[in-house]
């Protein structure tokens, strides 16, 4: 199939083109390669992804001609969007409104005149949930986001499905939990634990440590795309891709000491505003709908991290 991955340059973008490629896909890649951080990790990604059959695209989804881009694709992921709860505060919430809200909602007008769309794939977030009101949490829970980034996801999330609503576009939004693996950012809670412990420095914690997540690792992830993007779900689907892990920060630390035989340093700093006390996702919907479940385990998806942070990253 020919397929379309915004974001193409970053963590889950380009590993799941990587993954499209060898499944024996056409694949055009699109990124605006921002400087959220150094566009030279993005551009180390895009190197690692390279392929005949893979055409690069530098754009901005809101200036881009995207009648043209779409033109024969048939499955677009899009994975493009400002991340991070903690930027999204005060004046750079315009930043988050023109990544999130406007590139979604400028693609999905352009994917209802796509002659070949036959199914659109939005990367959406646990951080739609807030502080849950129960765990695991189902996609039917009333969400309630603790921060303006949580508030972008849900507003593009809900454009998916008024698209789908109202034109019948074949859209599925996948609230991702906490997506860990190698080429992960490096703003990101492992990235940081995994090259602190590296090089014997601090690893800066904000709050208690004892904040729960559910980590899920990146193939499992790509996985779930592929999954929900050749099944026969209905318009506006919304599933949850959780790892089924829930644990708290500072048993991930503790588990990272084991991996590398080194003695973490932890310094703790005051609690993020924004940032949820726990998270943790029911995955019976989307393994009803398309027999997709988390693979991977804690261990080994943080020990394939470290090796990549102790190898790769300088």
């Amino acid at each position: 199939m020919n397929v379309l991955v915004t974001g193409v340059a970053g963590f889950v973008g380009s590993t799941l083109a990587r993954r499209l490629l060898a499944d024996g896909h056409d694949v055009v890649g699109v990124d605006a390669l921002t400087d959220y951080y150094d566009p030279q990790l993005k551009r180390d990604n895009l190197r690692a992804v390279e392929h005949p059959r893979l055409r690069l695209v530098e754009a901005d989804l809101n200036a881009i001609d995207l009648a043209a881009l779409l033109a024969d694709v048939e499955v677009v992921y899009h994975q493009a969007g400002q991340p991070g709860v903690r930027k999204s505060w005060g004046t750079d919430f315009d930043t988050y409104l023109h990544g999130n809200v406007g590139a979604t909602q400028r693609l999905l007008e352009a994917a209802l005149r796509a002659p070949r769309l036959h199914r659109f794939v939005y990367a959406s977030s646990s951080s739609v949930y807030g502080n849950a009101l129960r765990y695991p949490t189902e996609e039917t829970d009333r969400p309630q986001p603790l921060s303006p980034y949580g508030v972008t996801k849900l507003a593009a999330e809900h454009l998916c499905v008024l698209y789908a609503q109202n034109h019948g576009l074949p859209t599925v939004s996948l609230r991702y939990f906490t997506v860990y693996g190698p080429r992960q950012r490096p703003d990101m809670a492992f990235t940081r634990f995994c090259t602190a412990v590296r090089d014997g420095t601090e690893i800066s914690v904000y709050g208690t440590g004892e904040q729960v997540r559910d980590f899920t690792y990146v193939d499992d992830v790509v996985e779930a795309n592929v999954r929900v993007a050749a099944a026969d779900v209905p318009a506006g689907s919304v599933f949850n891709v959780a790892g089924g892990t829930s644990t708290t920060v500072n048993e991930v630390i503790e588990l990272l000491g084991e991996i590398s035989g080194r003695t973490p340093i932890v310094r703790r700093g005051d609690p993020v505003p924004g940032d949820v006390e726990r998270t943790g996702g029911s995955t019976a919907a989307i393994e009803a709908a398309v027999g997709w479940t988390p693979t991977v385990a804690l261990h080994d998806g943080l020990a394939e991290q470290y090796r990549w942070a102790a190898s790769v990253l300088t």
